[in-house]
């Protein structure tokens, strides 16, 4: 090539590179008169309004910049109420768009656009507001690792498909964001667009993929001033009714609350959740739990998910404890019997206060106080009953201090209390964590130093835990090495969770990705990584493992994943024994794992698992097989299955203690799970769900040993109680959700659900169907009526 052209390239090179790294800018042009929210953009005002191009791929080819045949084109206005945004989206087989209608907040098969805002321009957190082509929205605060899909702002967007592609006019009022007071304002910006049928996102701005940040990669969003914030006061009262039938009777019951969030500043808003309602979120799936530790559930009340997680930051919450298990058990004499045990507690309200200033001090106060509850006792002499508490009147507080700075770093201060009335249990819990990176965010030192406190009455302890992590989070090549210590008495469980203590830990992780795809692979990555786990009293091994994964995804968006490993040291469990000091020893292993999924912006996807893991002793091996199966009907139809299956061989376990020591059973199990999922969208605001799940495990025990001394098992031939566990579990929800107004939310639902746990073996699925649904089967049918009141709109009709 000659030189001249040679030089010529080299340019045109640099010169497309030194674009996509600055930050591009937009200017928002102010209006006096109205837009009407209809996705036809007809007001002229539309037409002298700056322009927002030249989009860029983000995934899978990062950087690669947008064909003129999917050109698209964004324009902003404001006035003294709202910012307005139009996407024209050029598409050149525009009866290829998908557009699968959904839930709210479920992002389906369908394209989609979305703006990120950053009203302080900061770095450091973004609003960010989608809408999918058939029309459906979505909205999240996003931090960098996570966002919050349970945050539901009040805008307007309509869509309409054309026949050169489609367009989404949007509305997103002041009250939905959070800016400063100056009068001109520079927010960080960026858009986004998702072609769903070739896989690929394109942003406004250029995101380089192999920064670990993606909101200081923004553009910026200049011309807004003289702008006011408004009063950010919000009212959500409801309404339902529940009407309950079981074996034992059927009764009517009434509930009336209210939700309440005001913005206390440009920064800072208040949420308040009175005479609290949560009987139509989602079911807990319930399982034949053997393991030592309690089973660990989602989150599904919307109060203890939306805003969330500035609150875990630290690690210090687990917000299922409020109103959860109660935190002690009843002592029955010799002739008593338990007639009533309460499996939770009584909320009575709770208030949380979040945000984050202009210098990047995000603060977070939450507090929630629950009902003092009562097991019901008889006396099997006298016929009488006796009420005990088992949970006293009790308050819990977490308190969060996170200071940002740099954009990308951050050291925060959390501290979670737990305060029990009378003679209970008190407990307090304080973290300290320091996460730094380096400007391009190429290195990460993480460190933390936790330190709990629990005062009982019969024994008051502390504990501690620290961290340190150093790791190259940046390009084609990572790696990571941390390091833990765990103090034997570290206890966060009464408002946090942890399973394990006294140990310390050494960790090992590299990993090689492709960042652009290639000739058959749109991602690849391959994982190798080490974890050891030294018990600290005993110096013993208690986990060793080496790891290997590969994962990637082929061109037409199937994926796969293959997993090795290797535990190649005998290790010691020192929790299955149920007592403190003694231990079990756990043979070495080797295990493979399988999986793949194919594209599921198809009508019919599927996908399996396969995985197997052999032990170092006599017959012991463990199976797992799952598949899922999805077909999309239409836009609006659709039905998935999901069925697992695990097979235990040989299985080993606690299952007694008695005066002749600690009783370990040799066993056989299987687990069995069918998931049904249907959905049929009526149009964009109205929806019919359906999730279906049956549950059976058990537990056959053909052997006993007894638990020695140096952590090994002898055979037992003189224990013979049934410890054999049978358990069906039966969970069906149906329901309808309106969208009758903006916020505002109409809800059916019925509900019905069964468990029939029984020591008796039953290998025959049709007799334990038969079973769970001939036990205790309780049919729930509610209706729910959330109505979303915004002070702005009130007082200007008034």
């Amino acid at each position: 090539m000659p030189k001249f052209y040679s030089s010529i390239l080299f340019f045109l090179v640099l010169t497309n590179f030194s674009s996509y790294s600055q930050k591009k800018t937009l200017q928002a042009k102010s209006i006096s008169e109205s837009i009407s929210i209809d996705g036809k953009i007809n007001e002229e005002v539309w037409k002298t309004a700056s322009i927002a191009t030249d989009f860029i791929m983000f995934e899978p080819d990062n950087g690669k910049p947008i064909s003129e045949d999917k050109k698209t084109i964004v324009k902003v206005l404001y006035d003294n109420t709202a910012i307005y945004i139009t996407a024209i989206m050029h598409d050149n087989e525009p009866n290829k768009i998908q557009k699968e209608l959904t839930n709210r907040d479920v992002f389906g098969a369908s394209d989609h656009f979305s703006i990120s805002i950053n009203g302080f321009n900061d770095g450091q957190q973004d609003f960010r507001f989608f809408v999918s082509a058939s029309g459906v929205q979505m909205d999240c605060i996003a931090r960098e690792d996570y966002e919050d899909f349970s945050w539901d702002a009040i805008w307007d967007s309509e869509v309409t498909l054309t026949d050169y592609g489609w367009v989404v006019e949007m509305k997103i009022p002041y009250a939905a964001l959070r800016f400063s007071k100056a009068a001109k304002q520079v927010w960080g910006l960026n858009f986004m667009r998702e072609i769903k049928r070739d896989f690929q996102k394109y942003t406004w701005n250029y995101v380089d993929t192999k920064i670990g940040a993606v909101i200081n990669q923004a553009g910026i969003l200049e011309g807004i001033e003289n702008i006011k914030t408004p009063t950010r006061l919000f009212l959500i009262p409801y309404s339902s009714v529940y009407y309950q039938q079981n074996d034992i009777g059927s009764g009517t019951t009434f509930k009336a609350g209210l939700d309440v969030k005001y913005g206390i500043n440009d920064s800072f808003t208040l949420d308040a959740i009175l005479v609290p309602d949560f009987g139509q979120t989602k079911f807990d799936n319930a399982i034949l739990n053997l393991e030592p530790f309690e089973q660990r559930f989602d989150e599904n009340r919307p109060f203890f998910t939306e805003g969330i997680d500035l609150f875990s930051t630290g690690g210090l919450l687990y917000s299922r404890r409020i109103g959860g298990f109660p935190s002690t058990e009843p002592q029955l004499g010799n002739d008593e019997e338990l007639i009533k045990l309460p499996s939770s507690v009584d909320l009575i309200n709770a208030i949380k206060i979040s945000g984050r200033t202009n210098k990047g001090l995000g603060i977070g106060f939450l507090n929630a106080i629950t009902e003092k509850t009562y097991a019901t006792i008889l006396n099997l002499n006298t016929n009488e009953t006796r009420k005990e508490v088992i949970e006293p009147f009790t308050n819990y507080n977490i308190l969060v201090l996170d200071q940002r700075f740099n954009q990308n770093s951050s050291f925060s201060f959390t501290n979670a209390n737990t305060m029990r009335k009378g003679n209970f249990r008190d407990a307090n819990a304080t973290a300290l964590v320091l996460d730094l990176n380096t400007k391009k965010n190429t290195y990460n030192f993480y460190s933390d130093f936790k330190y709990s406190t629990v005062n009982n009455l019969n024994k008051d302890y502390d504990g501690f835990k620290g961290t340190l992590l150093f790791g190259k989070t940046r390009g084609k090549y990572r790696y990571q090495f941390s390091g833990k210590y765990f103090s034997e008495n570290y206890d966060i469980n009464d408002l946090g969770i942890v399973f394990r203590n006294n140990y310390h830990n050494m960790s090992v992780l590299t990993s090689y990705r492709i960042v652009n795809p290639t000739k058959f692979l749109n991602t690849f990555k391959i994982e190798q990584d080490f974890n050891l786990d030294i018990q600290n009293t005993t110096g013993k091994t208690q986990q060793a493992h080496l790891r290997t994964l590969i994962k990637g995804t082929l061109l037409n968006n199937d994926s796969f994943e293959f997993n090795l490993t290797i535990n190649p040291l005998v290790s010691y469990d020192f929790y299955e024994p149920r007592e403190n000091g003694r231990y079990v020893y756990i043979p070495k292993s080797m295990s493979g794992y399988f999986g793949f999924l194919t594209d599921q912006t198809k009508a019919l996807s599927y996908g399996a698992e396969f995985s197997v893991t052999k032990f170092d002793e006599n017959d012991r091996v463990n199976y797992l097989l799952n598949s899922e199966v999805k077909y999309r009907f239409n836009d609006k139809l659709s039905l998935a299955y999901l069925v697992q299956y695990t097979r235990r061989v040989s299985d080993r376990g606690w299952v007694d203690q008695d005066n002749t020591g600690i009783i370990f059973a040799e066993r056989n199990r299987e687990i069995v799970q069918h998931d049904f999922t249907g959905k049929y969208s009526v149009n964009n605001k109205m929806t019919f769900n359906l999730t279906a799940r049956y549950y059976w495990s058990y537990a056959d025990n053909h052997s006993f040993l007894t638990l020695q001394n140096d952590g090994y098992l002898t055979e037992n031939n003189l224990y013979s109680l049934n410890k054999n566990r049978n358990f069906n579990s039966w969970n069906f929800d149906l329901s309808y959700s309106w969208w009758i107004a903006q916020g505002s939310e109409l809800s059916v639902l019925y509900r019905n659900f069964a468990i029939d746990p029984t020591r008796e073996v039953e290998k025959n699925l049709g007799n334990n169907l038969k079973n769970v649904f001939a036990n205790n089967l309780t049919n729930i049918f509610s209706i729910s009526l959330r109505y979303y009141i915004d002070y702005n709109t009130v007082k200007n009709k008034f």
